[in-house]
């Protein structure tokens, strides 16, 4: 039996989303855009800063329009799949969330007073597990035109044109999601094709994105649950 990815259950949550923007747009009555963003869950930093922290995840699910969920969603399903399949669901889901959430307080930090969302600072995280993979000696040979110095144009192009005046790009997100990447890439191993699932190293990571998957629902919970003022 094919167990489903759970890069396309995180692809099927942000369509999910977008669908009911799109539903939300044309059945109800938004002050304007940035409203609208916020009531799915957009990061704003005075939010944040009122104790609305759960913003710095639901933001990773929302996006800002359809071109912009097409793009992520392909650069998800890419490095995604890769990264899953190489690292394991487990390992995947902690450096997807993790490098999201780093990017996402970045953002607060740097960009306060901006409306921000997307999956960005993740999608960069999954760029630099499988960046810094390439110059590893354990580095499956079949990924060698994905990983390490093969990716740095796609690095390079993407951060210069974030620093482009009107962009509107996040190069807090991809930056911090990055390096958070780069941290996971060294620090975690690929996951062998055979191996015991009742190691407490793998229970370990399986309790770590068991608890990142929680706090996602109970994240939405608290969006749904607290108005905006």
């Amino acid at each position: 039996m094919r167990t489903i990815k759970l890069t396309h259950l995180i692809l099927f949550v942000n369509v999910i989303i977008m669908i009911a923007m799109m539903i939300a747009r044309l059945t109800s009555s938004f002050r304007n855009e940035a409203y609208l963003l916020l009531s799915f869950g957009a990061q704003y930093g005075p939010l944040v800063a009122r104790g609305e922290w759960y913003r710095t995840i639901t933001a990773i699910f929302v996006h800002g329009g359809i071109l912009h969920l097409l793009f992520n969603s392909y650069a998800l399903f890419y490095f995604g799949t890769i990264v899953e399949s190489i690292y394991g669901p487990e390992k995947f889901v902690v450096s997807y969330f993790l490098s999201g959430l780093v990017g996402n307080v970045a953002t607060h930090l740097l960009y306060y007073r901006s409306v921000s969302v997307g999956a960005s600072g993740a999608i960069f995280g999954l760029v630099g597990v499988l960046f810094i993979l390439g110059f590893k000696r354990d580095a499956p040979f079949y990924v060698r035109s994905v990983t390490g110095y093969a990716l740095l144009p796609m690095i390079v192009f993407n951060v210069v044109y974030g620093f482009l005046p009107g962009s509107g790009i996040n190069n807090a997100a991809h930056l911090g999601g990055f390096f958070t990447g780069i941290l996971m890439g060294y620090l975690i191993k690929p996951v062998p094709s055979i191996y015991s699932r009742k190691t407490s190293v793998f229970l370990a990571w399986r309790a770590a994105a068991i608890a990142l998957g929680v706090l996602v629902v109970y994240s939405f919970v608290m969006l749904a649950f607290r108005s905006i003022v």
